[in-house]
C-alpha cells in the first residue's frame, strides 16, 4: 500500500516508460484497488502519445486485466483498447528473459 501511495504523489514525475512498467507491475501482482488504475489511467490517457509501441503492448494487457477484474468500471484505458490492441498486435512475439 505504501508503494501504490507514493506511485500516486509522484505520477506526474514518471515518464512513459516508469507508468507503463507500474501499472504492469501492479497488474501482474493483482493489485486490488480500482482507484490506482483510475489515476494511472488518466494520467496515460493524457500523454498517450509520449507511449512507444511496446509500453502501449503492455497497457493492452493491463486493459485486459482491468476488464476481466472490473467488468462494471469504466476505466480511462479502456477507451483506447483499440489502439493499444493493434500496437499489442504489432509486437513481435518472444520469451520472458
Amino acid at each position: 500500500e505504501a508503494i501504490a501511495a507514493e506511485a500516486l504523489l509522484r505520477i506526474n514525475e514518471f515518464n512513459s516508460q516508469n507508468i507503463a512498467n507500474t501499472v504492469w507491475a501492479f497488474a501482474c501482482v493483482g493489485w486490488d484497488s480500482h482507484e490506482f488504475f483510475i489515476a494511472f489511467g488518466s494520467a496515460i490517457a493524457e500523454r498517450l502519445a509520449e507511449f512507444t509501441g511496446i509500453h502501449k503492448s503492455q497497457l493492452y494487457g493491463v486493459a485486459l486485466y482491468l476488464r476481466i477484474k472490473w467488468p462494471n468500471v469504466d476505466f480511462p484505458l479502456a477507451r483506447h483498447r483499440e489502439s493499444l490492441r493493434y500496437a499489442y498486435t504489432q509486437q513481435e512475439s518472444a520469451p520472458s528473459q
